[in-house]
């Protein structure tokens, strides 16, 4: 198993280059596209402008101007208590994995919609999809096992028109991953998941604490989960490395319907067993991209199952 471990995030910013988020938030140009934002908007004691991440209807707020401005996504809205994510350290990830099908490519990027991505967990927010096809025109599947999740995110395609981009499939066997979405002959290039991170709800809810804490919140009323969500998206029985073992399992029977498959990793000391599993699993390649958003330090891993020679097959089947 060959390991590689690198970053492609500027060093200034932590940011990817390609990332449009690499600058402080703009609130004027925010608060045109989105008036609802302004009331959030608020004086720090550095004399910036920002908001309360602690209220999730502020964060909410913010997402909804990020992804008008940049995007030109002019619906989006997700129901209360479900994941609100921070959309810059999404569009890293996006951005990374652009730079992960590249090297398959000869250092290009395969653009539009003949490039599949399988997004694992979508959640009723569809980052990821929505980012993703902006960019670079990929067409998407997210898949989600919260039903309701599946519901939310597909009204969001709906409203946005692009239900031609974006398929959203609903994971109705708790226990899998790819079994239940990807068809035996269906062929997407790559995988990406923002996984669960926690093992149990008091883990997640102590792990939020520390967070705020790194941002300077010294002490809320009540304990608040980082951008809210649902147990599904933030704990499972094993945590994260449990879920990212058993994608990894799964992945050696989907080992030629997926060019790569990559996932998250938000705690560095988790790196050695899925480094475990994957050399168990005979992965050829494996890839460690670091990432960083602020305070916030996370990395993604990459795996293949086909050489070089297969590479570069698939690339120029599909994507010339």
């Amino acid at each position: 198993m060959n390991i590689k471990a690198n970053t492609t995030a500027d060093e200034n910013s932590g940011l990817h280059t390609r990332n449009k988020h690499r600058s402080r938030y703009d609130f004027n140009e925010l608060t045109q596209v989105c008036p609802d934002l302004k009331p959030f908007v608020s004086i720090n004691k550095f004399k910036s402008e920002t908001i309360d991440f602690t209220n999730a209807e502020a964060v909410k707020m913010l997402n909804q101007a990020l992804l008008q401005l940049f995007y030109g996504i002019t619906n989006w809205d997700i129901p209360k208590n479900y994941l609100c994510p921070p959309i810059p350290g999404r569009a890293d990830y996006i951005h990374n994995i652009a730079d992960i099908l590249s090297s398959s490519n000869g250092g290009v990027i395969p653009k539009g919609k003949s490039i599949h991505v399988l997004d694992i967990g979508v959640g009723a927010n569809c980052i990821y999809p929505l980012i993703g096809h902006k960019e670079y025109g990929w067409h998407f599947i997210g898949s989600d096992s919260d039903s309701f999740s599946v519901k939310v995110a597909t009204q969001i395609v709906s409203a946005n028109s692009l239900s031609q981009a974006v398929e959203i499939r609903h994971q109705v066997h708790l226990l899998s991953i790819f079994n239940g979405i990807l068809k035996p002959t269906e062929i997407v290039d790559i995988t990406m998941c923002n996984p669960p991170f926690h093992s149990s709800a008091e883990e997640a809810q102590s792990g939020s604490a520390k967070k705020w804490k790194n941002l300077g919140y010294k002490k809320t009323v009540k304990p608040v989960l980082n951008f809210g969500g649902q147990t599904t998206e933030l704990w499972c029985k094993g945590g994260e490395v449990g879920f990212i073992s058993k994608m990894i399992e799964e992945s050696i029977q989907f080992k030629e319907n997926s060019l790569w498959f990559t996932s998250l990793v938000s705690k560095s000391e988790n790196l050695n067993s899925i480094y475990f599993a994957l050399k168990k699993a005979d992965a050829i390649t494996v890839k460690t991209i670091n990432m960083t958003q602020g305070n916030k330090v996370s990395r993604i891993v990459a795996w293949t199952f086909l050489n070089d020679t297969q590479h570069i097959q698939w690339s120029l089947k599909r994507w010339k």
